[in-house]
């Protein structure tokens, strides 16, 4: 273990080629004379560097959830490079502060690469549902509603930008969402199409049950993946029988989002299905399967896990062998 006693020191152990994760860690909860100091040594870093080290601290805040490298990223946000810019906002991702409503919007709204705009478009998500959660001042809801509103309807922005910005829309109760969704839907790029299905599921409005359904049994299984979790999050019944032959798609992805939609559906014949994956599936399909009958669990109140032995691949196998 490395000994740091001055944050001089951590500046300096920056400036080597790949720094240890000590010295990073040493990045987390700055604040004041160290934030400064940081602050005014970043930008002397080289570009490679800048991006291997912010690419570096994200890793970390995955992992290790004591760590807070939020104020780093907050410097990062105005680099000139697009990578960093783009890591600091995912690193920022769960930081719920109001304060980075601006930057957020002015990134969407300015930045010169479409990458960071993308970023910004899906960041800006987690501030519209606290927006429709009237947890948001409604000046700073109306900031992330009209710069996402005009991503959406910039005619010369890049698609992900677009379709990001109807993903983030879609937790809006505005009426227009509605007229934004279905214009996404009716789009000729396929990935747009996408966004349309994944903000139906997210927007929870039940009239989106019928077009979400009829996507299930597409040839791209990214849509069916898309319209296997809006299934889920609307609770489309009829959509039980597809999503149980879905449980057997040929795409990974796809048939975890139909376990993962039969969970949330519920009822008798989504119980059965998960019952089966549980006991006969691949080892990702039976950890899926154990999630969503545990969600039936919590939602009916009625499965008893202590039935289905854990301990063992087949639940009729006795323990005491």
């Amino acid at each position: 273990m490395e000994e740091i006693q001055s944050f001089e020191q951590v500046i300096e152990r920056l400036r080597e080629p790949s720094p240890s994760d000590s010295v990073l860690h040493e990045l987390s909860g700055l604040h004041g004379a160290e934030l400064s100091l940081l602050t005014g040594a970043w930008h002397s870093f080289p570009t490679e560097y800048r991006q291997e080290v912010v690419s570096r601290l994200v890793e970390i805040g995955e992992t290790d959830f004591e760590t807070d490298f939020s104020k780093v990223f907050e410097v990062c946000l105005s680099d000139e490079d697009p990578r960093v810019r783009t890591a600091a906002i995912d690193g920022l991702w769960e930081v719920q502060d109001v304060a980075l409503v601006r930057p957020l919007v002015r990134i969407l709204s300015e930045d010169q690469s479409d990458i960071v705009r993308e970023a910004a478009a899906i960041s800006l998500s987690r501030f519209a549902l606290l927006a429709e959660l009237g947890r948001l001042q409604s000046r700073l809801a109306d900031m992330v509603w009209q710069a996402l509103w005009n991503a959406f309807h910039d005619a010369q922005a890049d698609l992900d930008v677009r379709r990001r910005a109807v993903e983030s829309l879609a937790y809006f109760s505005r009426p227009e969402v509605a007229q934004v969704i279905e214009s996404a839907y009716e789009d000729e790029e396929d990935r747009m199409r996408v966004s349309a299905i994944f903000a139906m599921g997210r927007s929870a409005d039940e009239m989106w049950g019928e077009r979400v359904l009829t996507e299930l049994e597409r040839d791209d299984p990214e849509m069916r993946f898309e319209a296997a979790r809006a299934c889920g999050a609307l609770r489309v019944v009829e959509a039980i029988p597809i999503l149980s032959r879905m449980v057997a798609d040929p795409d990974l992805d796809a048939r975890l989002a139909a376990v993962w939609a039969l969970g949330q559906i519920g009822g008798q014949e989504a119980q059965r299905v998960l019952e089966i994956c549980w006991r006969e599936g691949s080892e990702a399909l039976q950890d899926a399967a154990e999630e969503a009958l545990a969600e039936l669990d919590f939602t009916a109140g009625v499965l008893d896990f202590s039935l289905y032995n854990y301990g063992s691949a087949n639940p009729d196998e006795d323990e005491s062998d």
